[in-house]
């Protein structure tokens, strides 16, 4: 944890060489995401798109668990269940104001709890690589899923759990799987709620790479800090740019393509680029 930042139980972070590292710390719950945890990751994620020195995140665990979904046994501020089953909902809900709950409760909690979860992670403005150490299911499947680059351990497996619950997917399931693997895939995946290899995955395209467990953070490591030493505006400006294109026309697309080329050229990075290529040396980026 880096000096001076608030502390919140079960969410481990550390900046080192341009990367921002969280971790999940709760083995014994299989990292189940609590309320606190899901409101610190989203500030970790937006406090590594605005500090230039941190150049990429990495999103992993300990234990023997990624993220085993909501903890629907976690805290909510003054010391309440979660009220969502699916996703450890914020306390947005009905109990917390003394009324039923009425229809439109719940999307709002969704909406400001799941969906704000994964949203951060898409438009968080440097690469997020997911270094899955285990089980991934639910919203921590998801988690994942909304990285950039995905890393697996051998050992870890991928599991759309809601079916098992009775439950829709939500987290941006929806959204998420049929962009990655294609519609029927996505179906299958949810509504069997069959657990994932992690080297299934990596043949469906969830997964980028898969590596034996005791490499997982040495490779994590390493594609991080290669991320780190690009240009990171460059990066950035990709992300978004892949991020949209499939709910988008041509037109549309190319124009963003377009305004991201020039705001790009405009970067001290671009310039370092063609300089370099010029001296035939190789590049110095500063993320700027």
């Amino acid at each position: 944890m880096s000096e001076g930042e608030p502390v919140t139980r079960g969410v481990l972070h550390r900046a080192e060489n341009g990367v921002s590292w969280i971790t999940l710390d709760r083995p014994a719950a299989m990292n189940a995401v609590t309320w606190s945890q899901r409101e610190r990751i989203i500030a970790l994620l937006s406090d590594a798109s605005a500090d230039p020195d941190v150049r990429a995140v990495v999103i992993t665990a300990t234990g023997k668990g990624f993220c085993a979904g909501a903890d629907l046994r976690g805290e909510r501020p003054g010391g309440s269940a979660s009220g969502s089953p699916a996703s450890g909902a914020p306390p947005e809900g009905a109990e917390e104001r003394g009324r039923e709950r009425v229809p439109g409760d719940v999307a709002r909690m969704i909406r400001l709890g799941a969906q704000r979860f994964i949203a951060a992670v898409l438009d968080c403005e440097k690469p997020v690589i997911a270094a899955v150490n285990g089980t991934a299911a639910g919203i921590g499947a998801h988690l994942a899923f909304a990285c950039d680059l995905v890393l697996a351990a051998d050992s870890a497996r991928f599991v759309e759990v809601f079916v098992r619950r009775g439950l829709v997917p939500d987290g941006g399931g929806a959204y998420l799987l049929p962009r990655l693997v294609g519609p029927q895939r996505a179906k299958e995946l949810m509504f069997f709620g069959d657990a994932l290899s992690a080297a299934d995955a990596e043949r469906m395209g969830l997964v980028n790479r898969v590596v034996a467990a005791d490499e997982l953070e040495k490779t994590a490591r390493a594609w991080a800090e290669r991320l780190a030493q690009g240009p990171t505006r460059a990066l950035a400006l990709t992300k978004q740019l892949v991020n949209a294109s499939l709910d988008t026309d041509r037109a549309s697309a190319f124009a963003a393509e377009a305004s991201a080329v020039e705001i790009a050229m405009t970067t001290r990075d671009a310039n370092e680029g063609v300089a370099s290529f010029v001296e035939r040396r190789a590049p110095e980026y500063r993320g700027r």
